[in-house]
């Protein structure tokens, strides 16, 4: 609050009024008297100085250092208005949001008493009232006379001061002091005084986005440049640097500097999402590049410059596409030999650069095992692409495995996207020959040709996996041998549930254990004859059986125990029994399934061959599913 000025006579005999019986006198200004009242409950001494909590020497200097970017600035404010402080006889000092005393400017604050009051605190109830406790209490500035401050030493000047404030938060005070006994220029003293707090406020607004915009230009995966009209680098991030290989002109280091186009940008003609490529004396960078004039009024003053290279563009945008592992090698739980085996060399075979062929009976858990190996390798931070294969059309299978154009922009394939990472081939058998030739050559050239084009570089591990003998395929024709070869560097044999009957129950209570994380549902557990009945079952759909049976044993039992009568196996007696017969029977069974031809050739124990001609008969199929 600025205040007009007030007869310094009459505010001394409110001040001792007050001091000798208690009284308020009306004129005395509100916020005062009510620090005059806090001041007397407290006995706060007020005819001199008294001892003021302070920080020592080195709590000083750490504060100072803590506090060091405000202090640079209000440093230089000082220094720009110094000979008003010379001339009117004032002090300043820097106060922090708790009251300590960061600076001080001019002539030391209380300077009869204390030589240096840096590190002091100077609260209420410190030095009573003060323009600095108004100021605080209230965050407004205030324009306070000699006579109204507590201590009577401190009568002989006036003091103003403001706190600093951020998004509404007080972040710092400045006040004012004179000594002079003549009269001072009121209107000079607060107009300083507000000229510094905008400014300082504008200062640590624009600190604050700027310590933001670092923050993201040091974590985004772009190379940024700021360059002055001669092309000198004014600011450039860790990525950027990371290129300059420790030189300081851009020029210096990239070989065609000249075609890249910075000159145009000068010339006031921006540059979006141009791909460039930047070539340096020992490697070639391809970039997504954006290059923008930075002006001041008319006048292009410097040049901004956004590049990312487009093989981490692809990485990012797979990772925002959820193109990444969701289970890790101990996912997959069991104790039997079998099982600790395939888990043992699964997490040895994850650390080579092997291509690998995962072979098993559908429902065995080897999608879940590709993630985890993927997880488990140096890979882990790149994409882990999945790719259902089909005996879609060739054209269709060319676009999803290595892009396509959408008007004039190339659409990445699954290739592309996980260059760096796994691309996980499931169900690869179902791949055409002509497709599975045309991923062999570009899996083991690295590269893809479309027409008389090179598409780009892969740098892509696979991982396989398939329901049936894919070696008798290849050699029957009904394979590509030449995708054989690339993926049988490895070949891991999943075993059946069957197998692992030891494993069930283990296995049971882990998926009991996830579906009570993922829907945020109290646990429940399996009573013995509820385990024994799992046992029993030959489940020749494997895990994905088993799972789906948990579930629904899950959500329809009420308590937290699951009773064998809670339990429905799929492929009980009379289900065997009844479905070449009973229409009802095969759809509840074909539902089971969940249409997976694979899988419900494998709970029935009968071929597909057999299945499609009963899928026929029964008005059943991907075009026809009840």
């Amino acid at each position: 609050m600025i205040r007009e000025k007030r007869n310094k006579e009459k505010l001394a005999a409110y001040y001792k009024k007050f001091m000798e019986d208690g009284t308020v006198d009306p004129n005395v200004h509100p916020w005062i008297a009510e620090s005059w009242m806090r001041c007397r409950a407290m006995n706060l001494p007020h005819e001199t100085m008294p001892k003021i909590n302070k920080l020592s020497r080195t709590e000083i200097a750490e504060h100072q250092k803590t506090h060091e970017y405000v202090v640079k600035f209000v440093d230089g404010l000082y220094e720009q208005n110094k000979q008003h402080f010379n001339v009117h006889n004032l002090s300043m000092i820097l106060v922090d949001e708790n009251g300590y005393v960061i600076k001080n400017y001019a002539l030391p604050f209380f300077q009869r008493v204390i030589e240096d009051i840096q590190g002091m605190r100077v609260l209420e109830e410190d030095v009573g009232t003060s323009s600095v406790s108004i100021a605080r209490e209230h965050n407004t500035p205030f324009l306070m006379f000699g006579p109204e401050m507590w201590i009577k030493d401190c009568h002989s000047g006036d003091a103003c001061s403001t706190p600093i404030c951020v998004d509404g938060k007080m972040r710092y005070i400045i006040a004012f002091f004179s000594l002079d006994q003549n009269d001072l220029p009121y209107d000079l003293l607060v107009s300083l005084l507000l000229t510094m707090k905008y400014s300082i406020e504008q200062h640590l607004m624009m600190l604050e986005r700027w310590t933001i915009n670092q923050m993201m230009m040091e974590q985004l995966p772009v190379s940024v440049y700021w360059l002055d009209k001669n092309s000198n680098i004014k600011y450039c991030n860790e990525h950027g640097k990371k290129r300059l290989e420790g030189k300081e002109r851009m020029q210096d280091v990239f070989l065609n500097y000249e075609h890249i186009p910075v000159k145009k940008a000068f010339q006031g003609v921006p540059t979006y999402r141009r791909e460039i490529t930047w070539i340096t004396q020992d490697r070639t960078y391809e970039d997504v590049t954006t290059v923008m004039p930075i002006k001041i009024g008319n006048e292009v003053e410097s040049a901004l410059i956004m590049s990312m290279s487009i093989e981490d563009l692809k990485t990012t945008i797979a990772h925002a596409t959820g193109y990444s592992s969701r289970y890790s090698l101990y996912s997959m739980v069991g104790e039997t030999t079998e099982f600790l085996a395939l888990q043992h060399k699964a997490s040895r075979i994850a650390r080579t650069e092997h291509n690998i062929l995962l072979q098993g009976e559908p429902g065995t858990g080897k999608q879940r095992l590709a993630h985890g190996i993927h997880q488990a390798s140096p890979r882990a931070a790149a994409p882990l692409i999945a790719v259902r294969c089909t005996n879609a059309p060739l054209a269709e299978l060319e676009e999803e495995f290595f892009g396509h154009m959408d008007g004039d922009q190339m659409v990445a394939g699954k290739l592309e996207l996980c260059i760096g990472g796994t691309l996980f081939l499931d169900e690869v058998e179902k791949l055409p020959v002509e497709m599975g030739d045309r991923l062999a050559d570009a899996l083991t050239k690295g590269v893809a040709v479309k027409g008389s084009k090179e598409l780009r570089r892969y740098n892509v591990r696979v991982i396989a996996a398939c329901d049936s003998n894919l070696k008798r395929l290849a050699d029957k024709g009904l394979f590509s041998e030449k995708l054989y070869e690339v993926v049988l560097d490895t070949t891991m044999r999943v075993p059946p549930l069957r197998e692992r009957v030891h494993d069930i129950e283990i296995i049971a209570n882990h998926i009991l254990a996830e579906m009570s994380a993922q829907h945020n549902l109290p646990a429940k557990r399996l009573a013995k004859e509820a385990v024994s009945l799992l046992i029993s079952c030959s489940w020749p759909g494997n895990i994905k059986q088993l799972q789906g049976v948990i579930e629904q044993a899950f959500f329809h039992t009420p308590g937290s125990l699951i009773e064998a009568e809670n339990i429905k196996l799929p492929g009980d007696k009379t289900l065997e029994k009844s479905w070449k017969y009973d229409k009802d029977a095969f759809i509840a069974a074909w539902k089971s399934a969940g249409g997976n031809i694979s899988k419900l050739a494998g709970m029935l124990d009968v071929s597909r061959v057999t299945l499609y001609r009963y899928l026929k008969k029964y008005g059943l199929g991907p075009k026809n599913e009840e």
